[in-house]
């Protein structure tokens, strides 16, 4: 088999992910396809990742993608995770992953609103049919607004009842939620800033159904065109698939040597890529690049995992240098945007990091980005 070096691994991100700057592009659509899914859990991370791949960041082009001209789509998908696709991999996520996810998750919602309110499933029916009408009657709308036209979605249920964290929430949010998993309604422009997550709503319709084997095979072979090299067990953390599929998958992709064994890439591919010249980046939470692989010990060293990660293993913004995370960055209640280095870099790449830090507060102006998921460098150097 080709052995592929870390030295190659890293170059491959530096080049595929579009993180040095000779390989920058002018449209979101091109990142969206060069990532593969962009995370969205976090709606700034979508905004922080995309810009930090343009010839020219900012969050309006993102925005139009989003909300006007539509080229890209959030869907709950891989590990149960929002992301954010282009439309021609739509429907080979929502057949691989999506439909799998939206049946579960309807499972659960009729054993919540059995035990909650007393619904059976054909109340449940009566009532998604009737939010689907007061939503095409309205156009878009926000949660509040549907629960005004159709009041069952304002009965509440009382959630871990009896402990610290017992709550009251409407079923409202379970119940569009899973209309989003099934395709029938999707997110519009938020209310607020362009960080904001409450959603406004629009009807949809589903995507066209693929067969499962079909639809993940074609995933695999998308996902390795730009992340691989990769393991079966870095395909299976990153779609959530039992290693059967995973394996299933990856029939046909041609085998290589990577240092923690066997790994694979798309047929042809297993050549060498040339370098690109020095570059450094600053991604932000959850970013794509970041969470793209379950072993990171050849771009993060597990030194620097307590700083940059939180307890549940969703990573905080990282400082990029050369394929290889090197430090971590933050921006305070001011606007500053502050990072910390973890390793000796050198001087010609820290000026680097500096200007990019500089990049990135010049478009960002106003706007204070804190992440959802807060690591522990981020919120000592946010303060």
């Amino acid at each position: 088999m080709t052995v592929i070096d870390v030295a190659q691994r890293r170059a491959r991100v530096g080049i595929r992910h579009l993180l040095s700057p000779s390989v920058h592009v002018d449209t979101v659509e091109e990142v969206a396809d060069a990532l593969v899914a962009v995370h969205a859990t976090d709606p700034a991370t979508v905004f922080l990742s995309i810009a930090a791949r343009l010839r020219t960041p900012g969050h309006e082009p993102v925005e139009r993608a989003l909300y006007q001209d539509v080229t890209l789509h959030k869907l709950l998908a891989m590990r149960r995770t929002m992301f954010v696709v282009p439309t021609d991999l739509a429907p080979v996520v929502a057949g691989s992953t999506g439909v799998t996810i939206a049946a579960r998750e309807r499972a659960k919602l009729v054993t919540y609103l059995r035990d909650g309110v007393g619904w059976d499933e054909r109340r449940l029916a009566e009532v998604e049919q009737q939010t689907l009408e007061a939503l095409r009657a309205r156009g878009e709308a926000t949660a509040v607004q549907l629960g005004q036209d159709v009041p069952a979605l304002c009965e509440q249920v009382v959630v871990a009842a009896g402990k610290s964290y017992e709550a009251t929430q409407n079923v409202s949010s379970r119940i569009i939620r899973v209309l989003a998993c099934d395709g029938l309604i999707r997110r519009t422009r938020p209310r607020g800033t362009w960080i904001s997550s409450q959603f406004r709503w629009t009807a949809a319709s589903p995507w066209p159904a693929m067969p499962i084997a079909d639809a993940q095979a074609e995933l695999a072979r998308r996902w390795l065109a730009s992340y691989g090299p990769a393991t079966v067990a870095d395909l299976k953390w990153w779609t959530g698939w039992s290693l059967t599929a995973t394996r299933k998958a990856l029939v046909g992709m041609e085998e290589v040597e990577l240092a923690e064994g066997t790994g694979y890439v798309v047929p042809g591919d297993a050549g060498p890529v040339v370098e690109p010249e020095p570059w450094v980046a600053l991604l932000p939470g959850l970013d794509s690049t970041a969470m793209g692989w379950r072993d990171r010990d050849w771009y993060l060293s597990p030194a620097h995992v307590p700083q940059l990660f939180d307890t549940m293993g969703n990573a905080g913004p990282t400082v990029w240098c050369d394929g290889r995370v090197v430090g971590g960055w933050a921006q305070r209640p001011g606007g500053e945007v502050v990072w910390r280095l973890l390793e000796d870099v050198g001087a010609e790449a820290e000026a680097l990091v500096a200007r990019e830090a500089e990049k990135l507060l010049g478009w960002l102006g106003s706007v204070r980005v804190q992440p959802r998921f807060r690591a522990p460098l981020e919120r000592e150097l946010s303060r």
